[in-house]
């Protein structure tokens, strides 16, 4: 939802931050690198019940993740290569997140489950975007992304107390942004595909004529030659 609407606006207010940053030497992949770093740490703040202390680390870690891309752009880097990369350090920084919430509630018994179950649709819901993407259709949107899971699990973390409420509200807004996308990208691969046009030239056939005609001519030929002799 966030990606979608404020996205653009966001990296347009960062791009004198990327600027800087490139002339400081910085490339947008030691960016990236900082990130996951940084939610490494945000995770084993969250497991060993340091919330206080993880909630600033997880806004430090949603910062690299917001400046890699302007660092690219100011640069002139942004690259494919540049792009797979920053979509894998995503997904590796989400298991890492709810990693240490699964080992923060790995005391309580089969609820350790529900982080774990919470990363596998969070990864269902950016397998959808990719693949519609490689197929030519769009799948962005939906009520629980990326921006949402931070913002969440930072109200998690603040409030100790909700975090399982929250993580199973996450999990209930992650499912239905997953089938929101399936839908959507259903609906766009149901339209019809406008058939080619014919290119081949249609072929000229001469008329045929009646068999009483040709044989008539074939008996004046004959006859014409026997005349010549």
């Amino acid at each position: 939802m966030f990606d979608g609407r404020w996205r653009s606006t966001i990296e347009e207010g960062l791009k004198p931050l990327g600027t800087g940053l490139r002339r400081a030497g910085v490339s947008a992949d030691v960016v990236t690198v900082v990130g996951i770093v940084m939610a490494g740490a945000t995770a084993t703040a969250i497991g060993v019940g340091q919330f206080r202390l993880a909630v600033l680390l997880l806004c430090l870690t949603g910062v690299p993740d917001a400046l890699d891309g302007a660092v690219a752009k100011a640069s002139g880097t942004a690259s494919t290569r540049g792009a797979y990369f920053d979509s894998v350090a995503d997904r590796f920084t989400d298991f890492l997140l709810f990693g240490g919430c699964a080992w923060y509630l790995a005391p309580q018994g089969r609820i350790v489950l529900l982080p774990f179950a919470l990363a596998g649709a969070a990864s269902l819901v950016s397998y959808q975007r990719a693949k519609a993407e490689s197929l030519g259709f769009n799948a962005r949107g939906g009520l629980m992304e990326r921006a949402e899971r931070f913002l969440a699990l930072g109200f998690a973390l603040l409030f100790s107390e909700l975090l399982v409420p929250v993580l199973w509200v996450m999990l209930a807004l992650t499912a239905a942004t997953a089938l929101q996308r399936f839908v959507k990208v259903w609906r766009q691969a149901d339209k019809p595909v406008a058939p080619r046009a014919n290119r081949r030239r249609p072929t000229r056939t001469r008329p045929r004529r009646p068999v009483a005609e040709r044989a008539e001519q074939w008996r004046n030929q004959i006859e014409a030659r026997r005349a010549a002799r």
